[in-house]
């Protein structure tokens, strides 16, 4: 029997993995197997969340404060994995941020901000593991996560600088799939819709956004917990070795009208 999604002694790193679709996506990777890596700023909250998928999942698990807008400190942390596992399989860009206001009024440092971490930052920590461990080990999967918004503009909540940055996200998966694919690694971007998480729950359960995904989602509904582990899960695994490139919506359908 073929076990097409094992990721039994693979290392995978998540990055943004103090909450939310982060610690999803890195319980998913783990339930397959594969050591965690999570990565964040905040310290108390990655050594949590470490220890919870240390416990649950009885894979091995690091936790490394990290700036994403600070190359030297990228730098240091793909070091520290290597010294501590001597591999990285896996690369989920997750970390992210989102400026909302109207165009009109978003700031200079609004926008500048945005494209350092969405865009830049993704940029950062992919060139940091390909170089030191993808492309030594002719090897990995670099999953960056985009959003829908990347793929399409919105009238609901002004956010120019998220969709800019995210659209850079989504070419330069082409970009970096186009260059590294002679390497064995492949470079694809999910593109998530709204999804629940405790910092949404409240914003999506409202009168107003219920009435849009009933208008604008032909699920006529916002995504649920675990609903994006197996886009993960596929795009991470060593079979799906001819995929690269790609840019998956996980959305209900928005961007299908």
């Amino acid at each position: 029997m073929k076990t097409y999604f094992d990721l039994k002694g693979q290392v995978a790193i998540v990055t943004g993995c103090s909450a939310g679709l982060g610690v999803q996506m890195a319980k998913a990777l783990a339930n397959q197997g594969a050591a965690i890596v999570a990565l964040a700023r905040r310290k108390a909250k990655i050594d949590a969340v470490a220890k919870e998928i240390a416990d649950e999942f009885g894979v091995k698990t690091l936790a490394i404060p990290c700036d994403i807008t600070d190359t030297a400190a990228v730098e240091s942390a793909v070091d520290e994995v290597l010294k501590t596992f001597g591999r990285i399989d896996i690369l989920i860009n997750n970390a992210g941020t989102g400026a909302v206001a109207p165009a009109e009024d978003i700031t200079d440092e609004q926008f500048h901000n945005e494209m350092d971490i969405d865009l830049f930052g993704t940029f950062r920590v992919a060139r940091a593991v390909a170089k030191k461990a993808m492309i030594p080990a002719k090897y990995g999967r670099i999953i960056n996560i985009a959003s829908m918004y990347g793929l399409v503009g919105n009238k609901i909540a002004g956010s120019a600088p998220y969709h800019a940055a995210k659209g850079g996200v989504v070419n330069m998966t082409r970009a970096l799939a186009a260059e590294w694919g002679k390497y064995g690694i492949t470079v694809n971007a999910i593109c998530p819709g709204y999804f629940y998480t405790d910092l949404t729950r409240e914003t999506l359960d409202s009168d107003f956004f219920q009435q849009n995904a009933k208008t604008m989602i032909p699920e006529e509904r916002y995504g649920k917990e675990g609903e994006l582990d197996t886009a993960a899960i596929f795009l991470a695994s060593p079979a799906s070795s001819y995929v690269t490139g790609v840019n998956l919506p996980v959305d209900g359908g928005y961007t299908a009208m």
